[in-house]
């Protein structure tokens, strides 16, 4: 009687590359690669600018970028992709920015910034989710006009948390209390006659805890920043820009991980393997 042969049996690839800098890059998909899972996160808002106590209102903090992911993108093997990531809305304008992973298709993983507002005491909006699944990024807190006694004033707007894998960024501190992210970055402490906190960042290894929010401070203190969200592992942010001058948020991020059948966000198997 013949022997029956033997089967094979081929361990799949496992890799992953993550990007954190501001700018453009050409990603090649590694020789076996037929499928890949992205998380991209938007950049952060800055301030709106500096108000001069005590006639000036006072100074709104930025929105947190936007999480955004997709699971098991079809891609070539050895074909290139673009990847980018958004350095944060830090014009004067309402200008689109967002980190994207590009595959052709309209369901790659797309997280817009956060912006800044145009108004001096006004709160900057969180980017939202432009493709695939996510959350958008905490609201900056409201600046708000100082009366004669400045210590008794939130009046400068904490900035808002990274967008999370499972809710929205922490809200900027200002009148009210910051709030934490659900999943993503809490919000910053709004402050009075001084420095407000920056919102938190979020991780890119897959969904963790929340990123607690930061703590108001009442008088010529500085507000803290919020906390980060998905602390796991690779934290990008922070998630905007506290309250003071033209302070930038800071740049977001993407991160590829495969291979995408069996590695999906937010919490398959994505951590560093």
């Amino acid at each position: 009687m013949q022997a029956k042969a033997a089967s094979t049996w081929t361990a799949p690839i496992v890799g992953q590359q993550a990007y954190t800098t501001a700018g453009t890059y050409s990603w090649v998909a590694p020789a076996g690669v037929s499928s890949v899972s992205v998380v991209a996160v938007g950049g952060g808002g800055c301030s709106p600018g500096y108000g001069s106590f005590p006639s000036s209102p006072g100074i709104g903090g930025g929105g947190g970028g936007a999480l955004a992911y997709t699971n098991n993108i079809s891609v070539t093997s050895l074909n290139s992709y673009t990847v980018v990531v958004d350095t944060g809305n830090n014009s004067t304008t309402s200008t689109v920015l967002s980190s994207y992973f590009n595959d052709g298709s309209t369901n790659s993983p797309n997280a817009q910034s956060g912006y800044r507002s145009n108004t001096t005491g006004g709160a900057g909006a969180g980017g939202a989710v432009l493709a695939g699944t996510g959350y958008s990024g905490g609201n900056g807190g409201v600046g708000q006009t100082p009366p004669l006694d400045a210590s008794q004033a939130w009046w400068f707007g904490g900035g808002g948390g990274a967008g999370g894998y499972a809710g929205v960024g922490g809200t900027g501190g200002a009148g009210g209390a910051p709030t934490a992210g659900n999943g993503g970055g809490g919000g910053g402490g709004g402050s009075g006659q001084n420095n407000a906190g920056y919102g938190g960042p979020v991780g890119l290894l897959g969904q963790g805890t929340s990123g607690v929010a930061g703590v108001n401070s009442n008088g010529p203190g500085t507000g803290t920043q919020g906390g980060t969200g998905s602390t796991g592992g690779t934290a990008v942010g922070p998630g905007a820009a506290g309250g003071t001058g033209t302070t930038n948020g800071t740049a977001g991020g993407v991160r590829i991980i495969w291979p995408g059948t069996d590695r999906a966000f937010p919490s398959t198997g994505t951590g560093d393997l």
